[in-house]
């Protein structure tokens, strides 16, 4: 008995003391060779194909699935949209970890063979906790920046002040190749050329790995870059036609620019360089009304006005990113930018300043003159970023990166009223202003495989300050305005934050899933020259997040996702020393102002045709707390102020649909739309007048589509249309606006060379198109402006391909300065 015994520990013992094996290996994109982040790996037992584990890969694409016994197993690879791979069968020894190699996944089969056949590209593909767009189907944004490449987005829209919107939102976070943007989007954006961007990614429901910036989510804008090994360039350029419609404005818009991405890689070394120039000038006219009511003085203040409103405005940069990877687990990044933006806004406007009794309507007086009004907004960005990975035995990886910001912003507004064009100066104010800025970002991000699947964990430390001097000039200087010290000063702020974040993701054969938690604790400070009192505000907070996608069958998925936001105010909005915008306008801050919490849910459905042919339908809701408005109250008889408060309350919810169909072999067509009910409530608190009660709601829509015909094997044709409907704000709504568009292309020398011309913002003199109207309205005001804008203009561009591969190139972008502009 105790031989057996004795005989069953040494089996135990030899059984336990065993040592196990293991598989490693790597997944990526049969197209473009781009490694595939949470491709699941599943590992059978031959012969009888038992499932034995699995797990994920890693951002690198990398898997390694260890605990395994001797025998013989093969792999099978899986990722939503593209076709399941699975390997040979290969024997593993006790203590061995082999390597199998790179496993390339193809799209669905369907796809592919549409490809094959047309020529065109997959468009549109939904994953876990994105929707990615192909930039390069969006023909109308060619020559443009990446905000006309957004436009076409099915979520987005971009009205005539060209506020960009997600789901009706206009807070979200940009990311430019995966590094934030912390910056309002139109800004950061503009300085993008749509001919770089490679991808755009939406994330509406983004994972704690993410900044929580953003109340609508994130935008991620992929760029492009080069070849596998050796040399790649692209060059563009572009030159606008003169337009069809001046409004009689005092200079004739320049349309033109280029820009120029070269890339060289070579075994270890990944090396690209990039620049460009866009001039691109506006024309355009503005007729507004205001009208003030004073009831203690029986009066009400009439203050119509229209005149020339344009834009002169020009951008430059430059970038360069150097990647060293020194072996398969180490790599090292470098990035520097350097750019320049310009922008002159002349509006040059006829007011009409008359005063009437209240109870009888009679004229009391009535003035006439012209105000010539100049804004001038200017900054130079320059920064620098460094990132090193290392990859560890275990295929685990640790990331460190550091990026440091200098932004030079300066700027003045003239605003000169004079009795007539070139006549005598009643008044003569300017606003010089100069909001230098320093900024710093230090990340780590850790990732492992465990438990079958992935846990990322990381620590990030964010901090930027600004220090603004103010000016007022008032000529004469015996005007009468006896508050003039409280246009002058400075104001420092100063935003420090850390954060922690840690999340689960893993896959099985039907469903996929990603869930987070992300603390954050910042601190924020506003130091004005004129108040002892520092303005401090401390936060404490958790961003939770959940992602799933479920297969119901290969060719339908169901998606679902949550996470928290919050929305943090510039320093602009902080900024209570007043700006006159305009004749009639002044902008204030607050430097109380609370940011905006925001919890986003969503859930939704996509389906994959035979033809490869897709189609999306989402329902989600926002609910905010404290959401930022901008309003107006009463500065003078003929001056408002315009404000920037919390509202308590804010809500959108609605549908988002989008398809990317291709009807025949020669005909693509590409549709977004989301329709959504949106409502403010609430108390509403402006400046030191008492609180006044908001409840305004109504329904909102747009619509993004496009359709390409291939008329012949080397001339496309291309129309599209972006179209927003009538929205409400805090007080008052929106008019609708619409954009059409028509492009036609003809490649040469296999699609090396294209050459392309834009017909941009058609109208046909219906007076329809690029045009909006803004209305607010409060206690004892009402106010009506609209801008009317640059129609039917043409645009000529070309392209030039040496050597190119579709792939995602890392240029830098700043990052905190843009959104000061």
């Amino acid at each position: 008995m105790k031989q057996f015994f004795g005989i069953l520990f040494c089996l135990f013992a030899f059984k336990s003391f065993a040592q196990e094996g293991g598989v490693s290996g790597r997944i990526s994109d049969a197209l473009d060779e781009r490694p595939m982040e949470y491709a699941s790996v599943a590992v059978f037992r031959t012969p009888d194909s038992t499932l034995v584990t699995g797990g994920i890969t890693n951002r690198s694409g990398h898997f390694k699935i260890e605990k395994l016994h001797s025998g013989n197993y093969f792999i099978r690879a899986h990722f939503l949209g593209y076709e399941n791979e699975t390997t040979g069968a290969f024997a593993l020894k006790d203590g061995e970890t082999l390597h199998v190699g790179t496993i390339m996944l193809t799209p669905a089969r369907q796809l592919v063979e549409e490809v094959n056949v047309t020529g065109n590209r997959i468009n549109a593909m939904n994953k876990l906790d994105k929707q990615t767009y192909h930039a390069e189907q969006f023909e109308s944004a060619k020559g443009g920046s990446a905000v006309d490449v957004l436009r076409n987005m099915p979520a987005i829209s971009v009205n005539g002040q060209g506020e960009i919107t997600v789901r009706g939102s206009s807070g979200f976070l940009v990311l430019i190749d995966g590094k934030p943007v912390l910056t309002d989007a139109q800004t950061a954006l503009s300085q993008l050329p749509a001919n770089a961007v490679e991808h755009v990614e939406l994330i509406t429901s983004p994972s704690a790995k993410y900044d929580p910036d953003g109340k609508a989510g994130i935008v991620n804008i992929t760029t492009k870059s080069g070849t596998v090994n050796g040399t790649g360039l692209i060059v563009n350029a572009n030159y606008g036609l003169p337009g069809t419609t001046d409004f009689d404005n005092k200079r004739i818009s320049r349309r033109f620019g280029g820009d120029i991405t070269f890339n060289y890689q070579k075994n270890k070394w990944d090396i690209s360089v990039g620049g460009n120039y866009t001039r691109n000038d506006l024309n355009g006219y503005r007729v507004g009304d205001v009208w003030i009511e004073n009831v203690e003085n029986n009066t009400v203040n009439r203050f119509p006005s229209e005149g020339e409103r344009s834009f002169n405005r020009y951008n430059y940069a430059a970038r360069a990113a150097v990647q060293f990877k020194a072996d398969e687990n180490n790599i090292l990044s470098l990035g520097i930018f350097s750019g320049k933006r310009y922008q002159e806004r002349d509006a040059d406007i006829f007011y009409s300043n008359s005063q009437w009794t209240l109870d009888t309507n009679e004229k009391i007086y009535e003035v006439l003159y012209y105000n010539a009004n100049k804004q001038i907004k200017q900054g130079t960005f320059t920064l620098g970023n460094v990132d090193y990975t290392h990859i560890f035995a275990d295929k685990s990886s640790l990331t460190a990166s550091f990026l440091y910001e200098y932004d030079d912003l300066h700027g003045t507004t003239h605003n000169l009223n004079l009795t007539e064009p070139g006549g005598d100066v009643i008044q003569y104010v300017q606003n010089p202003y100069k909001k230098p800025i320093n900024g710093y970002r230090f990340k780590l991000d850790h990732a492992v495989a465990l438990w079958n699947g992935k846990l990322e964990s990381g620590y990030q430390f964010r901090n930027d300050s600004q220090d603004g001097t103010f000016d007022y000039i008032l000529t004469p200087e015996d005007s009468p305005q006896p508050d003039t010290d409280r246009f002058r000063g400075t104001a420092v702020s100063k935003n420090r934050i850390n954060s922690v974040y840690s999340q689960f993701s893993g896959a099985t054969e039907k469903l996929e899933y990603i869930v987070g938690l992300r603390y954050e604790y910042s601190r924020r400070t506003v130091k004005l020259s004129f108040d002892p009192q520092e303005h401090v505000l401390e936060l404490s907070n958790l961003f939770p997040s959940a992602n799933l996608l479920y297969s119901i069958r290969p060719d339908l998925k169901l998606k679902a996702g949550f996470s928290r936001r919050i929305q943090r105010s510039t320093n602009n909005q902080l900024n209570p020393i007043p700006e006159r915008e305009h004749s009639e306008t002044l902008e204030v801050g607050d430097p109380d102002l609370r940011p905006e919490f925001v919890s986003l849910g969503e859930i939704g459905l996509t389906k994959q045709f035979e033809d490869g042919s897709s189609a999306f339908i989402t329902a989600y809701i926002q609910q905010s707390k404290d959401p930022v408005q901008r309003v107006n109250s009463i500065y003078a008889d003929t001056i408002l102020n315009r404000v920037y408060t919390n509202i308590e309350e804010g809500r959108s919810a609605g549908f988002e649909v989008g398809a990317d169909l291709h009807p025949a072999k020669w005909w693509a067509m590409f549709f977004g739309g989301n329709i959504f009910h949106q409502s403010y409530k609430g108390s509403l608190k402006i400046l030191d007048a008492p609180p006044i009660a908001i409840d305004n709601s109504g329904w909102v829509y747009s619509i993004n589509a496009n359709t390409t015909f291939d008329i012949a094997p080397t001339w496309s044709l291309q129309a599209n249309v972006n179209y927003l409907s009538k929205r409400p704000t805090a007080q008052g709504k929106d008019s609708r606006y619409l954009i059409p568009n028509l492009s036609l292309k003809k490649s040469f020398w296999e699609n090396r060379l294209t050459a392309g011309l834009q017909w941009q913002n058609i109208d046909l003199g219906m007076e329809q198109s690029h045009r909006q109207l803004i209305t607010t309205w409060g206690s004892h005001f009402y106010t009506t402006t609209n801008y009317i804008y640059e129609p039917d203009f043409l645009v000529l561009n070309v392209s030039y391909n040496f050597n190119w591969k579709n792939g995602k190139l890392k240029l830098p972008s700043s990052e905190f300065g843009e959104k000061e502009f």
